[in-house]
C-alpha cells in the first residue's frame, strides 16, 4: 500500500507499477483531474457516498465504488439536528441570546412546532434514509418511506412506497427529508410541483445533493412564508455571497457538513479494509456504482 499527496503535481501514483485500486480522500478534487495520468488504474474507492462528481473524470473501463454505509450515521444525525433546530426555532433563540433578549414568541407569529407527532416523508430509503428513520421513530414521528419502487416493509416501516406515489404522499408530510442520490432521474425531483403539493408550513430538509431540489422554486415558496427549509446542501454549492437562500426567512443553511463527524473516519478505515480484502480475494471491489 502506497500513499500519495495529490498536491504534489510532480508525483503520479504508479511510478513503481500499475495501480489496481486508488482510494480517494473526501476532498478529492485534485485527484479527479489526474485520474487519466495514473497508469493501469483499475478501480477507485471513494470516501463519499455521492459519486456524480466523479463520473466526468472517470477513465473508461475503471470501476468505481462509493462509501456505502460510512456516512449514514453522521448524515442522519445532522438531518435530525436540522429538523429539531427548525421545528423548535433554535436559530431565533440563538439570535435572542446574542441580543440578551428574553424573547418567547415565534417568528412572524408562526405556530409552535415540534418533531414529535409529525409526519416525515423520507425521500430516499437507502442507508441514510434508514438511519434517519430509526432516529425519527425514537422521536415519536410517523415515517413515510419512499424508494424507487414499491417494496414490502421492514423492521422500521410497514411499507416502502415507490417514487411514483410521491405526489399523493407529499400532502401528508409535515417534513420532507431528502436523501436520494443525485442522478438524471432525481435532478430537480423536488421542484415547483412537488413543493406545491406540501401543506402550508411544511419543512424541507435536504441532506442529499443540492441539485435534487429546484432552488428557485424553494426560494419562492419560503419567501412567501408558505414553506420552510433546512439545508446541508445547496445548488449552487458553495452558496455564493448575496444568494437569496442566505436571507430568505424560514431557511436554515449549513455548509455541507453531513459527513463531517469523528465517527466517519474509523468507519471509512473499516470500509476500506473490507474493500481491499474483497479485491484481494475476488479481484474486484464490492458496492460498485460503475462496474
Amino acid at each position: 500500500m502506497r500513499f500519495y499527496d495529490p498536491r504534489d503535481t510532480g508525483t503520479v501514483p504508479g511510478g513503481g507499477g500499475d495501480v489496481d485500486v486508488l482510494a480517494l480522500p473526501m476532498i478529492a478534487g485534485p485527484w479527479l483531474k489526474r485520474l487519466n495520468e495514473i497508469p493501469g488504474l483499475g478501480s477507485v474507492v471513494l470516501s463519499s457516498a455521492g459519486y456524480e462528481h466523479v463520473l466526468p473524470h472517470l477513465p473508461d473501463g475503471v470501476a468505481l465504488a462509493n462509501a456505502v454505509g460510512v456516512h449514514d450515521t453522521a448524515t442522519a444525525e445532522l438531518a435530525l439536528a436540522l429538523m429539531l433546530a427548525a421545528q423548535r426555532y433554535l436559530p431565533q433563540h440563538v439570535l435572542s441570546q446574542q441580543a440578551q433578549t428574553w424573547h418567547r414568541s415565534t417568528p412572524g407569529g408562526m405556530p409552535w412546532r415540534s418533531l414529535a407527532d409529525s409526519t416525515v416523508l423520507v425521500l430516499g430509503y437507502g442507508g441514510i434514509g434508514r438511519a434517519l428513520t430509526r432516529r425519527l421513530l425514537a422521536s415519536e414521528c410517523e415515517v413515510l418511506a419512499v424508494a424507487s419502487t414499491d417494496k414490502p416493509g421492514d423492521d422500521l416501516v410497514d411499507q416502502v412506497h415507490g417514487i411514483d406515489r410521491l405526489s399523493e404522499l407529499l400532502p401528508r408530510a409535515d417534513i420532507l427529508a431528502v436523501s436520494v442520490p443525485l442522478s438524471k432521474r432525481t435532478a430537480g425531483l423536488v421542484g415547483e410541483q412537488a413543493l406545491a403539493a406540501l401543506p402550508d408550513g411544511a419543512l424541507v430538509v435536504n441532506v442529499a445533493r443540492g441539485g435534487v431540489v429546484d432552488t428557485d422554486a424553494l426560494v419562492a415558496e419560503c419567501a412567501s412564508g408558505r414553506l420552510r427549509a433546512a439545508l446541508d446542501v445547496t445548488d449552487p454549492e458553495p452558496l455564493p455571497d448575496g444568494h437569496p437562500l442566505w436571507s430568505t426567512p424560514g431557511v436554515l443553511v449549513v455548509p455541507h457538513i453531513g459527513g463531517a463527524s469523528p465517527a466517519s473516519m474509523p468507519r471509512m478505515a473499516r470500509y476500506l479494509h473490507h474493500q481491499l480484502t474483497a479485491y484481494r480475494d475476488t479481484g474486484r471491489l464490492q458496492h460498485l456504482v460503475v462496474p
